[in-house]
């Protein structure tokens, strides 16, 4: 069999916490009608993490879904080499490093971890990094890209800049990699940055230009703003979608297929005319994706969420070419190519 990289196991983690657009509507004062949320921003629920920091906390949310995809490979984490870990920064202590933190709970201890982070589009990142690494590297078998997701906390429904990313939610999600596992193979990937958007979105409080103190401690817990958000706006206008389809073409020439060939878009929580008009444009039915209305937007977590549900109703089958896309703030966007089933000699 030629050489490969396969998708082995999947993890997700989703905590018991709602938040529905009536709340959310409420959160903002009333500026957003609880229609509104539904109909454009495309949200009738979205998770949430409980009140237990250590059971929802960003990495042990990673972690928890790391043992479901063992669970779902049937394998030993002894076998694990490699643990790329997406899970993002906001997590349980600051300057921790989450794959060590995952790779002990989960008991892979011959492997080694590092942290990757490039906002909601890291785990489509990683995933490019980790095929890259078994391909090239005799040593590593397999490889665990897993991590957690809560940014949700940091949400002000008061800030209406902010209703891009009143979808926000939490979670966990892992995908286990093996080099020539004969199925599921993770084919071609796209990417495209922006880096004058680097600093047109993120958490304003807390840092070294702006460290937390006694008299903006509270403010600093809502503190993720568009910090220049009609500069980001208007480039997001004249770029994203065209980047997202350059990505797309880029991930497809790559794996020897065209938007013709796909069966099924893994695709991140957007607001509800973005993802129709997405479908459309590449030539798909609505039934060819799932649209996570009832779930929000759970940064890097939704490519594993939407891949779960898309194989639990059907929509994935052997031979599926299943296109992911991802994008996160910075500004990156991303497109891979897994098809699903038996790999072909």
């Amino acid at each position: 069999m030629r050489k490969h990289v396969g998708i082995v196991g999947l993890g997700l983690y989703l905590p018991e916490g709602r938040m529905t657009a009536q709340e959310i509507s409420e959160a903002t004062n009333g500026v957003w009608a609880t229609d509104a949320v539904i109909e454009k921003l495309g949200i009738i629920e979205k998770i949430m993490p409980g009140d237990d920091p250590f059971e929802d906390g960003t990495q042990e949310m990673g972690a928890k879904a790391s043992l479901e995809a063992l669970k779902d490979a049937n394998m030993d984490p002894l076998d694990i080499d490699v643990v790329l870990c997406f899970g993002e920064e906001w997590k349980e202590y600051p300057l921790t490093t989450s794959a060590l933190y995952i790779q002990d709970r989960i008991g892979a201890t011959r492997a080694w971890g590092i942290d990757v982070q490039n906002r909601c589009c890291t785990s489509l990142t990683a995933l490019k990094m980790a095929k890259d690494m078994l391909m090239a590297d005799d040593d590593i078998n397999v490889v665990l890209v897993a991590g957690g997701y809560r940014n949700s906390d940091f949400v002000d429904y008061s800030d209406k800049n902010m209703s891009m990313m009143y979808n926000l939610g939490a979670g966990g999600g892992a995908f286990i990699l093996k080099k020539n596992a004969g199925k599921n193979e993770l084919l071609g990937t796209g990417l495209r940055t922006d880096g004058s958007l680097a600093r047109t979105a993120g958490v304003e409080i807390g840092g070294v230009v702006n460290p937390i103190t006694h008299d903006n401690l509270e403010e600093s817990r809502t503190s993720l703003r568009l910090m220049d958000p009609v500069r980001m706006k208007n480039r997001l206008n004249e770029v994203s979608m065209q980047n997202w389809y350059d990505c797309i073409d880029e991930a497809l020439t790559k794996s020897d297929l065209t938007r013709e060939d796909i069966d099924y878009l893994s695709v991140l929580h957007m607001k509800r005319s973005g993802h129709n008009a997405m479908v459309k444009d590449l030539g798909l039915e609505p039934n060819q994706s799932v649209y996570l209305e009832n779930y929000g937007h759970i940064g890097q977590v939704d490519q594993v969420l939407s891949l779960v549900l898309g194989l639990q109703q059907g929509k994935i089958k052997e031979g599926s070419v299943v296109c992911s896309i991802a994008a996160g703030i910075g500004y990156v966007w991303a497109a891979n190519i897994i098809r699903w089933g038996e790999v072909n000699e």
